[in-house]
């Protein structure tokens, strides 16, 4: 159901009036003319917290289909699973879908799920209850490479402004309506007629910080030794705002990387090029499906920055 499509507050609380009146959600759905998982979904919310009004929603899209989305709920109410991966592997096997743990976390959040998956099916507590629930678990502090919103783009114009010796500021196409502009270390290294026009992939999650004056809105991410920078170089084929993924860690990137957490820091140390100058995280190159893998030219076992 989309946004435009949202339930008043009245007809939530006539689908709970229905429930109470001992109807089955096929007879409501029928009666009101309402989806039968909307309708399980308005009761699911009253039973676990007497939810009648609509929740906030994220305004992003919904990954599953409604169906999926009920298969879920099920499982979610019938299986403890300890964790959300295990939860998201008896979701798979029950409904036939490929998702990531992160989606099924957020779509179960959005039905009205909160805290560990393990409490999903245990009946509720008072406020006490809802403050543990609430607070976030191990899973979701994980920190590891899915959580980069890598792309790549085009590097369209370069000017180095005066007085800055070793910054250029690029205008790059990462496949937005409009360039971002990134400003970079790269002026002592390489020269512009050698970076513009020429494809890159770009960290564009990272909270956009002013240098010199100037926002920057993304990272060009570079194989990186003392003496010597190279740009990371796309596979043939790829095109500006093509997503950079890694084989074994599947999710999907934040919104905007909180410098708080660190998690850029806690993930760039496992970011190299191995001996044929693959760019890697922990083994796991940096790949865009279907068309190969992100390369520096000459630099092997190096950091990338």
């Amino acid at each position: 159901m989309g946004r435009s499509e949202e339930l008043s507050d009245f007809q939530r609380g006539t689908v709970v009036g229905c429930h109470l009146c001992k109807k089955s959600n096929r007879e409501i759905s029928a009666l009101l003319n309402l989806p039968r998982s909307t309708v399980s979904n308005v009761i699911l919310k009253w039973k676990r917290g007497g939810i009648t009004t609509a929740l906030p929603r994220s305004g992003r899209p919904h990954k599953l289909k409604e169906e999926d989305r009920q298969v879920l709920e099920k499982v979610a109410l019938e299986n403890c699973s300890p964790s959300v991966e295990a939860l998201t592997a008896e979701f798979q096997t029950a409904s036939g879908a490929n998702v990531s743990p992160r989606t099924v976390r957020r779509e179960l959040h959005e039905m009205g799920f909160r805290g560990r998956v393990s409490t999903y099916n245990k009946p509720k507590g008072g406020e006490k209850a809802e403050k543990k629930r609430a607070a976030p678990s191990q899973d979701e502090a994980k920190v590891d490479v899915s959580r980069l919103d890598l792309r790549v783009g085009r590097i369209i114009t370069t000017l180095q402004p005066p007085e800055t010796d070793g910054l250029y500021v690029e205008q790059v196409d990462v496949g937005e309506a409009s360039p971002r502009t990134v400003v970079s270390e790269l002026a002592k290294h390489i020269p512009s007629d050698r970076i513009e026009n020429r494809m890159a992939v770009l960290l564009c999650n990272l909270k956009p910080a002013k240098t010199r004056g100037v926002v920057s809105q993304a990272m060009v991410m570079c194989a990186s030794s003392p003496d010597k920078v190279e740009i990371l170089e796309p596979p043939s084929g790829a095109a500006p705002g093509d997503r950079v993924i890694f084989q074994g860690f599947p999710g999907e990137p934040d919104k905007v990387l909180d410098p708080k957490k660190k998690v850029w820091e806690q993930i760039q140390p496992d970011l190299r090029t191995d001996g044929q100058c693959v760019a890697t995280y922990k083994g796991a190159a940096f790949e865009v499906a279907g068309k190969g893998v992100c390369k520096a030219q000459t630099m092997s076992n190096s950091e990338i920055k």
